[in-house]
Formats: C-alpha cells, sequence, structure tokens
C-alpha cells in the first residue's frame, strides 16, 4: 500500500517498526529473514512510504514481540490516524523525546525520537490520546509543510501553535510536568525553526506566540524543581517578548522570575525583579501590575518587612477591583484568571511567613473548597501548604497534617510537582522536630521515603 505524503499513520508505522527491529537488534536482512519478507520494503515502510499488508504485519509484529502494537498501528492506519497510547513522555536537555509506548496486550517499549518528529506527530493529533495535540489532520499537514518550507508559514500554521498550547495550560492543571516538558520544549524547537525563516507580517505573531511557549516551558520547570532552567527559559521568553513588542509579557517574565527567585530563597531578588515589572515602559495591564505588587509583597515578608508586605497586598487588592478584567485580550493567560480571589489565595504565604497562621489555614481550607476537583495538581499543591500551616497554627493538630501530607504526596508522584514535594518536605521537617514520637510523623516520614 502506498500512501500519500506525509502520511501520519505510515509515519507513526514506520518509527515504530525501526524502534521494535533496533531494539531487538535485528538488521533490516535480518528481520526480513525471519519473517519471511522483502527487506527492501522494510526499509521503505520505517521511512514512511509504503505501509505493509496487514497479514503480514502480524508475522513482523510476532517475531519483534511488539504485543500487538504494529498490528493496532496497521489496522488505525486502514481508517484514519491511529492514536498512540503514551504512558510517559521526557526530554533531557537538548536530546531526543523518549516516548513509553503501552503495548495492547500488556507492557509497553521505550521510543526515541528527534524533537521535529515528535512535533510533528504531535501536529497530526496520533499522540491525542495522552496528550494535548490538535486531532484535525488538516493541521498537522500544514504545519509539516511549513516545516519543510518555511514560506509556507500562515495565519492557520500559527493557529494551531495557538490551541496547541491552550490544550497544555489546560492539562498542566491536571497532568503537572512530567507529561507535558517533553512536548512544550519539541513545539518551540519547531516554531524557533520558523522563527529563522518568518518574515512580516508572521514574524512578531510567531515570536509572541515563542514567548507564551517559553512561559510555559518556564513554568513546567519550575513545578518539576529544575529552578535553573526555569530561570532561564524565563529569560529567553522575556527576550522573544522584546522583540515582538510585546510590554505585558515582557514584564509578566519579569515576575515569573522573581516566582523561581523565591524558591530559591533570594528574598531580595523576588523585590528587585517584580519592581523592575511595573517600571517597564509601556501600556501595562493594571491586573499585571497587581500581580507584580503581590509578588513584590512575597519578598518584602519574607525580608522581615512585614508592614511593607501587608501595604502592597492592599494595593494589589485596590487595583484588581477597579479593574476586574483585563485590557488587553492577547495579554499573558495567567492575568485573564488572576483575580481577587487568587489574590487572597497567594496572600496565605504572606500570613505563614508573618506568624500568622490560623489566617492562612482559613484562606487555604476556603480555596480547596472552591477548587475543582479535576484540577488535580492544583489542590495537591494546596492540600500540602494547608498542611504545612496546620502545623503552626495556635493549635496545631498534627495528625490532620499528617492525612493531608499523605494525600498531597500521592498526587506530587503522579505529577512530578516538585512544588508539592518542596512543601512536604517542610512538612516532615516540623512533624519530626515538633512530633518526633508522634505514630503520624513516623508514618508520614516513612511515607515519603519511600
Amino acid at each position: 500500500m502506498e500512501p500519500g505524503p506525509n502520511d501520519p499513520a505510515a509515519e507513526i508505522f514506520g518509527l515504530t517498526l525501526r524502534q521494535l527491529r533496533a531494539q531487538a537488534g535485528l538488521s533490516l536482512r535480518e528481520l526480513g529473514k525471519r519473517a519471511l519478507y522483502d527487506y527492501t520494503r522494510l526499509s521503505r515502510a520505517e521511512r514512511g512510504e509504503i505501509l505493509i499488508p496487514e497479514h503480514q504485519v502480524q508475522v513482523l509484529d510476532d517475531v519483534l514481540h511488539a504485543g500487538g502494537l504494529l498490528v493496532a498501528l496497521r489496522h488505525g492506519a486502514a481508517a484514519s490516524v491511529p492514536s498512540v497510547v503514551v504512558g510517559r513522555c521526557s526530554v533531557a536537555g537538548s536530546g531526543p523525546v523518549i516516548l513509553d509506548i503501552r503495548l495492547p496486550g500488556g507492557g509497553s517499549i521505550t521510543m526515541s525520537l528527534s524533537r521535529r518528529q515528535f512535533a510533528q506527530l504531535l501536529a497530526t493529533g496520533a499522540l491525542s490520546s495522552a496528550l494535548p495535540a490538535s486531532r484535525n489532520a488538516e493541521d498537522g499537514a500544514r504545519a509539516a509543510r511549513a516545516l519543510d518550507e518555511p514560506a509556507r508559514l500562515d495565519g492557520e500554521v500559527l493557529g494551531y501553535f495557538h490551541r496547541a498550547l491552550d490544550e497544555y495550560y489546560r492539562a498542566d492543571k491536571m497532568l503537572g510536568p512530567r507529561r507535558l516538558i517533553g512536548p512544550v520544549l519539541a513545539q518551540i524547537d519547531v516554531l524557533d525553526d520558523l522563527r529563522r525563516g518568518a518574515r512580516p507580517p508572521y514574524a512578531d505573531p510567531l515570536l509572541r506566540i515563542l514567548a507564551r511557549y517559553g512561559e510555559m516551558a518556564g513554568w513546567l520547570l519550575q513545578d518539576s524543581g529544575d529552578l535553573d532552567a526555569a530561570a532561564n527559559w524565563s529569560r529567553q521568553a522575556g527576550e522573544w517578548a522584546q522583540c515582538a513588542g510585546d510590554v505585558n509579557m515582557a514584564a509578566y517574565m519579569l515576575i515569573r522570575q522573581a516566582n523561581i527567585a523565591a524558591l530559591a530563597d533570594d528574598h531580595a531578588g523576588v523585590v528587585q525583579l517584580a519592581a523592575a515589572a511595573r517600571r517597564i515602559p509601556g501600556p501595562l495591564d493594571p491586573k499585571l501590575i497587581a500581580l507584580a505588587l503581590q509578588q513584590q509583597a512575597r519578598g518584602h515578608v519574607r525580608l522581615g518587612e512585614h508592614r511593607g508586605c501587608f501595604t502592597l497586598l492592599d494595593q494589589a487588592a485596590e487595583t484588581l477591583r477597579e479593574h476586574p478584567d483585563v485590557t488587553d485580550q492577547d495579554a499573558p493567560v495567567y492575568l485573564h484568571h488572576y483575580d481577587l480571589r487568587t489574590l487572597t489565595e497567594q496572600s496565605a504565604a504572606c500570613y505563614l511567613a508573618a506568624g500568622r497562621a490560623d489566617a492562612a489555614v482559613t484562606i487555604l481550607e476556603d480555596t480547596i473548597a472552591a477548587t475543582s476537583s479535576a484540577l488535580v495538581r492544583d489542590r495537591g499543591h494546596l492540600t500540602s501548604k494547608l498542611a504545612v500551616a496546620i502545623t503552626r497554627t495556635t493549635q496545631p493538630d498534627p495528625a490532620r497534617a499528617a492525612s493531608l501530607g499523605l494525600e498531597a504526596l500521592n498526587i506530587a508522584r503522579d505529577t512530578g510537582s516538585a512544588r508539592i514535594m518542596r512543601e512536604l518536605r517542610t512538612l516532615d521537617a516540623q512533624l519530626t522536630e515538633r512530633w518526633p514520637g508522634y505514630p503520624a510523623s513516623r508514618t508520614f516520614r516513612d511515607a515519603l521515603a519511600a
């Protein structure tokens, strides 16, 4: 069967066949002998040029111990783009994207793809069963053509990347960073390739999208605990935003860097970066200014400047009351959801640092009650912060704190969220120091160490 050009089904089948053959340690000739099939046609199939007949695929599946994966992919190719079930997706540094593909009969295989190959598969929707992507096959074909011929870059291609990013934002709140870092970095590589050949009127819009992907990469890496990489991507995103003339995103990236500085315990840096965001020349959205005030307050309270902290929080609240909506619909995504309730939830950290743990507990309990159960990672982070706050109240309840800690620990392990783990290590230190012989303390410590 001769597939059409850029056929995603043939591409996926070929990539999988090559990976299985390599893992089996077989050459094309050796596989051809064992499967009684022409090795030259196997070579063409691996390149995505042809689709092997279905009856022959069963033989290949048996020889390569593929557990039905090749058969499932070939059946899917007969109708539409096959859907690959991904158990894990990761990428390290500038290396390839690593996929754990679940086999229909149980077990899994590991595939290594270039970021370009991976991004093309994302565009086709072939990975949509497990990862955010467009399900529109035309999107995939258009994006693939633009990669091969940058002059084909147009509003439709940019629209695909916008839609994919929206899916990443939604998925992050449920999945956390582990399954999303690889796809986002792969998309950035593709966009950066397109940037090199982009010309007006698409150059600036492409840079704006790149800045948003860079911001997302920084956030995911921060949530996974890689603060150095998070800071680097945040600075890169700010540079792309400056090149595009996007002052709101440029200022927002300074706030994001302030957030990373807080996790690195650089409290003076938090104040300096947040203040710098407010000074960027240009028409800044009032909600962004409120966010900068809130972030600056976070730095002041950790420096022991409690009065300055709560003065800034009051200013942020007043700004949000006067400007409940963004003034620019292209403002950073977070600003569209940033409101007085979010500010109140974020202020819990300031109350806790200022020695007012009871107020922090009330805020966090109210926030958790109002947070959808579908937002798994967000609820896990809030729960871990609540557990820590409970240990510092006027009437601490170590049993409840430990129970909440165990709940958050399961979420941290499922999502790969280092932010949750950071809070849980603080909780463990509190329980061990203040209630070392308490059964709940030992249970939590054992679970954390497991």
